[in-house]
């Protein structure tokens, strides 16, 4: 997982509450045992409409996505998260988002930032008038700012700590690992082994 910091890319408006996971990507896209190649299933349901925002440019190479409240409600699918990185997105900015989705998102890369519906209503209408609009999404500084405004954004400690330090739960459990392979070499030659890291 790369570390994230301070980035600029183009904001994406969906105009849409109540977003759920089957609308981020639907049951039968979630057949691959891979992490990746799940781009071709985000809001499958919806791209079949010429009109839909991320089938056109400047839109369909956003970065950021400022999507409207109760984003990512419905079942626990990582697949969701999956299928927004591969597209691209970094960061996802909502009034409010499912707690499951929430938690994904910070285990698996992808920025989740807490904006107000205020806030929302004034990003979207600036990329109405500016179709293409950048942002830049300071993670260290919980910011999100265009020309001369600055929007704060929420975001809990220990998931903005994952993120900054490119930690998923296997990189945590890595940070361990010479203390693992220290119990591992203590353990009695009768209790089983776990098999050596790769490369070691």
């Amino acid at each position: 997982m790369e570390r994230i910091s301070v980035f600029t890319g183009i904001a994406a408006p969906l105009k849409r509450s109540n977003v759920d996971t089957d609308q981020i990507i639907p049951a039968v896209y979630l057949k691959r045992i891979t992490k990746t190649g799940f781009e071709d299933g985000l809001f499958a349901n919806w791209r079949q409409d010429p009109e839909f925002v991320l089938n056109n440019a400047p839109f369909d190479k956003a970065e950021v996505l400022i999507a409207g409240s109760d984003f990512g409600t419905g079942s626990s699918r990582e697949h969701a998260v999956w299928a927004l990185r591969d597209f691209g997105f970094k960061a996802v900015f909502s009034s409010k988002f499912a707690d499951i989705f929430y938690g994904n998102a910070g285990k698996q890369g992808l920025v989740a930032g807490v904006i107000s519906d205020e806030a929302t209503s004034q990003i979207w209408d600036a990329i109405d008038a500016n179709p293409g609009l950048e942002v830049k999404v300071d993670l260290p500084a919980q910011q999100l700012s265009y020309g001369d405004t600055v929007v704060p954004f929420e975001i809990d400690e220990y998931t903005k700590w994952r993120l900054m330090e490119g930690l998923d739960d296997i990189g945590i459990t890595l940070q361990n690992e010479q203390a693992i392979a220290d119990y591992e070499a203590r353990r009695e030659s009768w209790k089983p082994k776990t098999l050596p890291a790769k490369g070691v």
